[in-house]
């Protein structure tokens, strides 16, 4: 692969190819057909983690200790020519092996049988009645009387796509594997006959069914929907993406801001002005990012003016009118349009040309895209900033489905500390506050939607505001509380299928690209080859017990007389040859990695090694890979060294790029333990200023003016529960107190994360509320306070989290504590008591734990 997978395509890669080597098995064996799917939320890469898929399966995978399916065929079918050419170009993007083997259908394809190790690309449009795909011999094929094409035809007469799917699942060396993309489309039933995809599916006339199914869609509900159809198949567990941690991951946009008329009235070409100078304004911000940053490619902020279904010729005029009087600067290429007719328009002396979708994203002198609906399914275009829609105020769906393909962030990566570039701007002129609150709902709720079927991406993490204001930081405070906040400790999630060994060689190679560590990749192999060669030693007896493993094969054999008898066995041993010698050293880069392997076959063989020295080195490696102790000592001795040079290379990284700390940030994140990382301080920001009530009235919230992030006026907004409130209002007061940062809820780099283990021992991360800063004795001093409910489940993980938080990092603030309410009143526990920290590692119940005499009073 080209591209690193994020943690979350990776695991869905994994269980994706152990249902296909299921499938595969139940198919040869015992010829059982079988369906699956694999869904996640629009944004998350499902294209991305289809390659990975797909090269794992034709050229096996060390990382996935997956092995190749010699005879694996893919054919990949959607309804849509368009798509399944964007779908090639990203697979062939994504996937470095698989260049010249991603074909697609055309309608003078005649090969009699699928070639093994391809992929073929094939659109509903290829079969149907008028299709040369469907003829043989001039014979006209209707897609409703399949039979008739697929009678055995005469040497001389040429296949047709139905012949040669038929001559590749028949074949026994072939197993045809068929991917849905967007699985549901071309699926509803037509005047109560099957579909072409049905048909394909489920096999009709002399054309057997396809013997592995695998669906992408957006969601589980909306393949098992488009299934329910297809009998006689084996359904395998469905494969589904956290759309938390795909907002987690960065992929997508943290903000969403829905902007609507306070009153009844003609807005629209009010907000349609404000869109463009949203857009303006982004493109003045992206251009500053990109200079910060020495980026060779600045964003191109893209306007997306989505019309009614049929908009009059008024209707388009009056649009263009108004986005050519807010940008005279534009000129007339800047504009253009994705309507269904798929024709230039040429109204009132403006020539708006049409574009496919899938070329907008590259083609950046288009600024302003005129849309309809959802424009296309499996479109998206990062650099889509801002959206205005003139759709009527009844029609959320369209709206929240159009913005869902508006979510990927345009570097394919969170921009750290600003708000403003990690969000979309969505201007609604036909909506009201409700429906405007529903299209907010369906946002927030991503994939569990009904009305969108997750086309709106959403999870924990993203926000929804209607008309935030800007914050920026607070420049009447001390440029010693901004120290400090970057000072301060955090640390890492550790994530659960994480390898140190692959880490420490990735981190070597990034310190010596980045000129950050000279030489650090040889550095690192001389080190981790020392290891290993200390953990052969003392494992020796286990090694050279091994290395007989490996050196010999034993089997058993069975004899008996031909008429019946009983079996004998006997046992006998065979000499490895080399090719057993080469498979097992394989085996041992699977868990010691490929590139540790192969450094220390360089450790052991010398300059002028001949053959028989490196078939020995061979051999010693396999051994040693087969020994777990040694296995797991170096692993821990490699995530120690990567530690060590991640904290001792943390000042000189500071000053790479946002694009070079991301890999940094990535390789941090693959910790078998929480490491501490670096705060990052925010730069913009946006909030709320109305409070919204469940009745529709809204009232403007309370302000303070010591938050590190304010307005222009100086003033925050501050959307704080009661909890919350009284702690700020205590806080506040005490003496010395000079800010306070209200710490995200979300995987940003100036949010301060407490690693912790929930009941199923998974690292979740606490966030704090509150980040007190105060004018101690010696300088500015920092309080960590947070608010929480003893009732809640995670409550005993969180404060076992805490507790072990204060126990490595306690030494660095003044206060940790933690605040709940009990009995009404506010009872605190003090951290950095260590009778405190005692009874929470002993302690199952927090209710007890606040009301005993280790809590006191917190008002």
């Amino acid at each position: 692969m080209r591209y690193t997978l994020k943690d979350y395509q990776a695991d869905a890669v994994g269980a994706v190819l152990r249902n296909l080597e299921q499938a595969k098995d139940m198919y040869h064996r015992y010829g059982s057909r079988s369906q699956f799917s694999l869904s996640a939320v629009t944004g998350a890469g499902k294209t991305v983690m289809a390659a990975a898929v797909i090269e794992a399966l034709i050229f096996g995978s060390d990382e996935f200790d997956f092995p190749a399916d010699p005879g694996a065929v893919v054919l990949w079918f959607s309804d849509d020519p368009a798509l399944n050419e964007q779908s090639r170009d990203r697979i062939r993007a994504a996937a470095s092996e698989l260049d010249w083997r991603l074909k697609l259908i055309t309608n003078d394809f005649r090969e009699p049988i699928f070639e093994r190790g391809n992929v073929y690309f094939l659109n509903t449009q290829k079969l149907s009645k008028s299709s040369n795909l469907v003829k043989g011999a001039g014979a006209r094929l209707e897609p409703e009387n399949m039979l008739a094409s697929m009678e055995p035809r005469p040497d001389d007469v040429q296949s047709n796509i139905y012949d040669t799917i038929i001559n590749t699942i028949e074949d026994k060396e072939r197993t045809l594997y068929l991917v849905l993309d967007e699985a549901h489309r071309g699926m509803k039933p037509q005047r109560d006959r099957a579909t072409i995809v049905q048909r394909l599916i489920n096999g009709q006339g002399l054309v057997p069914a396809i013997p592995v199914v695998l669906g992408i869609s957006a969601t589980v509900e909306r393949f098992e929907t488009a299934m329910k159809s297809v009998t006689g198949r084996t359904a395998l567990p469905s494969v589904q993406v956290d759309s938390a941690l795909v907002q987690a991951s960065g992929l997508l946009k943290d903000d969403i801001v829905l902007s609507i008329p306070a009153e009844a009235g003609a807005f629209d070409t009010a907000l349609l002005r404000r869109a463009v100078e949203k857009t303006k304004a982004a493109t003045t911000e992206w251009n500053a990012y990109t200079i910060e940053q020495g980026e060779a490619n600045p964003v191109v902020p893209l306007l997306v003016v989505q019309m009614a279904d049929k908009p009059s010729d008024d209707v388009l005029v009056r649009t263009l009118d108004t986005i050519f009087e807010a940008w005279p600067e534009l000129g007339g290429e800047g504009v253009a349009n994705v309507f269904g007719e798929h024709q230039d328009l040429q109204i009132s002396g403006y020539a708006v040309p049409y574009i496919e979708p899938q070329r907008v994203q590259d083609s950046t002198h288009v600024r302003v895209l005129l849309a309809k609906s959802a424009i296309s399914t499996g479109w998206d275009c990062p650099r889509a900033e801002v959206l205005v829609s003139f759709r009527p105020g009844t029609d959320p769906t369209h709206i929240t489905q159009l913005l869902g393909r508006m979510i990927r962030t345009p570097l394919a990566r969170r921009i750290p500390g600003n708000e403003l570039l990690n969000s979309v701007d969505c201007m609604l002129p036909y909506f009201d506050r409700e429906t405007a609150k529903r299209v907010a709902e369906m946002l927030m709720q991503g994939a569990t939607a009904k009305d969108d079927e997750g086309e709106s991406g959403g999870g924990e993490g993203r926000r929804v505001l209607f008309d935030p204001v800007p914050l920026l930081p607070n420049a009447t405070l001390p440029q010693e509380v901004w120290e400090k906040f970057e000072s301060l400790p955090t640390v890492t999630i550790p994530k659960q299928r994480s390898k140190p060994i692959k880490r420490f060689t990735a981190l070597a190679a990034a310190l010596t690209k980045d000129k950050v560590v000279d030489q650090a990749v040889k550095r690192a192999n001389d080190e981790i080859c020392r290891v290993v060669e200390s953990r052969a030693t003392q494992y020796k007896e286990q090694v050279d017990a091994a290395r007989q493993d490996v050196l010999t094969l034993s089997g058993e054999e069975l004899r008996t007389r031909l008429g019946g008898g009983q079996f004998v066995s006997s046992s006998f041993e065979l000499t490895a040859d080399t090719r057993a010698i080469i498979e097992a050293y394989k085996l041992a880069s699977r868990s010691l990695s490929p590139a540790l392997c192969s450094a220390y076959v360089d450790y052991l063989v010398p300059d002028d090694a001949i053959e028989d020295d490196l078939l020995e080195a061979y051999i010693e490696v396999a051994a040693i890979g087969l020994v777990p102790d040694v296995v797991q000592s170096v692993e821990a001795e490699a995530d120690r060294l990567a530690q060590k040079w991640l904290t001792d290379t943390r000042v000189d990284r500071k000053n790479l790029s946002d694009e070079q700390q991301a890999e940094y940030d990535r390789l941090e994140g693959m910790s078998t333990e929480p490491e501490r990382v670096s705060l990052v301080s925010p730069k913009t920001g946006q909030a709320e200023t109305k409070l919204r009530e469940a009745d529709g009235t809204e009232t403007l919230l309370p302000v303070n003016t010591a938050h590190l992030m304010v307005a222009e006026d100086g003033t925050f907004p501050l959307d704080l529960n009661k909890w919350e409130t009284d702690v700020l209002n205590a806080e506040s007061k005490r003496n010395g107190f000079v800010a306070w940062w209200r710490n995200p809820d979300r995987a940003v780099k100036e949010s301060l994360a407490i690693a912790y283990t929930d009941a199923s021992q998974k690292w979740k991360a606490l966030r704090p509320d509150f980040i007190f800063f105060a004018q101690g004795q010696n300088g500015i001093v920092v309080d960590l306070v947070d608010p929480h409910g003893h009732h809640l489940a995670d409550a005993m993980p969180k404060l076992r989290g805490l507790a072990q938080f204060t126990e490595a990092f306690g030494s660095e603030f003044r206060r940790i504590e933690s605040v709940a309410e009990t009995n009404g009143a506010y009872r605190v526990l003090d951290l950095k008591r260590d009778q405190v920290r005692e009874a929470i590692r002993t302690t199952h119940d927090a209710k007890a734990l606040y009301e005993s005499d280790l809590a006191s009073d917190y008002l």
